[in-house]
């Protein structure tokens, strides 16, 4: 590949490449977590590489820094897998296609893994530099943080010193995050009866949207696939006569559903179709300026189906149009911060069940376990089974911070101006982590990303660049 070399910092850049060429989905992540084992002991460190594959590696103080508090550098491995509709990538063997426009990496057709692989990059490198002045440094590289956090949630600390810890899981240079919401996945799943049906079958399909990121994005006011396609289907239902075969749309919880399709048995598909297309217009109306590619096409077909029958037909429906969704509550604390919301990230159909799968996320505790409380409710109602996975803790914001307000201090030095202190909607691996060692004090910090978990995803290589040096300049400081 070597798109990458010629950029600054060349070890930075040079890390993120040979990253991009190991597959590192959520759940795949042993191949990517031996290279980062044997890079670390390549340059003779100490190693930790546990069961679930999460990593730590640890640098003694460099001199003169030995009585330094130590500092954790964090951030994770796995990326979040997604592609354009007909880009043939197979995110379990393929390397990511990288390429450069301007100042900007992407990947093509595909998600590029920034988040979080350019934490990863810049702590090897930071790890690899002999001239660095700096405290012992902790690196922990956690796994499957965006499926549910369990490597933070399963990862051992004990033995680690760190009273500092830099979380590089951000994407906005400049601002300094400083608490966050907290977070679970929520599974439904329908038990679905089938029977024999005439007619023709249908495939509703949305395709296009701009999708996002559920914390970052959530209240930015995109189309959901899933949620749309439910709206889409429930207007069908009150004037024309199907029966549902399948529902299909999205495989990450956390990320706004881009497409989404269904399949209908039926007798009236010519009235289906122009149906569709009326509604069409309708969306692309009010979705014009947040997803202007939208686009929604029905399409008839002959083969023999089995469909639902009309009680399980009537239950995904009422779920579809009723289950709540976006956002739920603002923060009352901090102005424009969204404080709980869910995503219906994940829909899927088998022959026998129908699932979906929430994100949700709250920050505040109480909040988070009345949306849960409603789902629950909601899959009771309809006889349902339901779980939850990944519940991880929120980051609750601290005033006093030594280490936040030496950060600022550099950042004004080094810039000329003073950087945000904010909190975020969407989750960090700060809560678990702080939990295990309680009296950290934390701030999370990264480069410019845009359109994260998406495959408009973008990383800036100016503000990398920036943010390297800030970093360098920071642990310099720390004494």
């Amino acid at each position: 590949m070597d798109v990458l070399k010629g950029l600054s910092p060349e070890r930075v850049f040079y890390y993120f490449e040979q990253i991009a060429r190991i597959p590192h989905g959520s759940g795949n992540t042993k191949a990517v977590s031996d290279y980062i084992c044997a890079a670390g002991k390549e340059l003779g460190l100490e190693c930790r590489q546990d069961e679930l594959n999460n990593v730590i590696l640890i640098k003694e103080a460099s001199a003169g820094y030995e009585n330094a508090p130590a500092v954790m550098l964090q951030g994770h491995m796995d990326m979040v897998c997604e592609k354009e509709s007909g880009v043939e990538h197979d995110f379990t063997k393929d390397p990511l296609n990288l390429r450069t426009e301007g100042d900007e990496i992407f990947a093509e057709g595909t998600t590029l893994g920034g988040d979080d692989g350019i934490a990863v990059a810049y702590m090897l490198a930071l790890l690899e530099d002999k001239k660095l002045s700096h405290p012992r440094l902790e690196c922990v590289i956690t796994v499957d943080e965006e499926t549910g956090m369990e490597g933070a949630e399963g990862i051992d600390l004990s033995g680690l010193e760190a009273k500092y810890l830099l979380n590089l899981d951000s994407e906005e240079e400049g601002i300094f995050l400083a608490s966050c919401a907290g977070g679970l996945r929520f599974n439904l799943d329908l038990p679905v009866k089938r029977e024999r049906c005439e007619g023709n079958c249908v495939c509703i399909r949305i395709d296009g949207l701009t999708g996002g990121h559920s914390g970052g994005e959530i209240h930015k006011g995109r189309a959901n696939a899933n949620v749309l396609l439910g709206r889409l289907l429930n207007s069908l239902a009150e004037t024309v006569e199907f029966r549902l075969v399948s529902l299909e749309g999205g495989t990450k919880d956390n990320a706004i559903t881009r497409s989404a399709k269904a399949v209908l048995k039926t007798r009236s598909d010519r009235q289906i179709i122009q149906k569709v297309k009326d509604l069409a217009e309708t969306y692309r109306r009010e979705y014009a300026l947040t997803d202007p590619q939208m686009e929604i096409t029905a399409e008839a077909f002959m083969e023999e189906a089995e469909a639902m029958d009309r009680e399980s037909q009537k239950k995904v429906l009422f779920a579809l149009l009723e289950a709540p969704y976006g956002v739920q509550a603002m923060s009352n604390d901090v102005e424009g911060l969204v404080e709980s919301s869910l995503n219906l990230g994940i829909m899927n159909t088998a022959e026998n069940s129908w699932h979906i799968s929430y994100s949700i996320r709250s920050s505040v505790e109480s909040r988070k376990e009345w949306l849960k409380q409603k789902l629950t409710h909601l899959a009771d109602f309809l006889g349902a089974s339901h779980s939850e996975t990944g519940d991880y803790p929120g980051w609750e914001f601290v005033r006093e911070s030594g280490l936040r307000n030496l950060m600022c201090q550099v950042f004004e030095e080094m810039y000329g101006k003073k950087p945000q202190v904010e909190a975020i909607h969407a989750g960090l691996e700060c809560g678990l982590l702080l939990n295990k060692r309680p009296g950290m004090d934390a701030v999370s910090i990264g480069p410019d990303m845009k359109d994260i978990h998406t495959p408009q995803e973008r990383l800036s290589i100016s503000s990398t660049a920036r943010v390297y040096d800030f970093l360098k300049k920071v642990l310099e400081r720390i004494h």
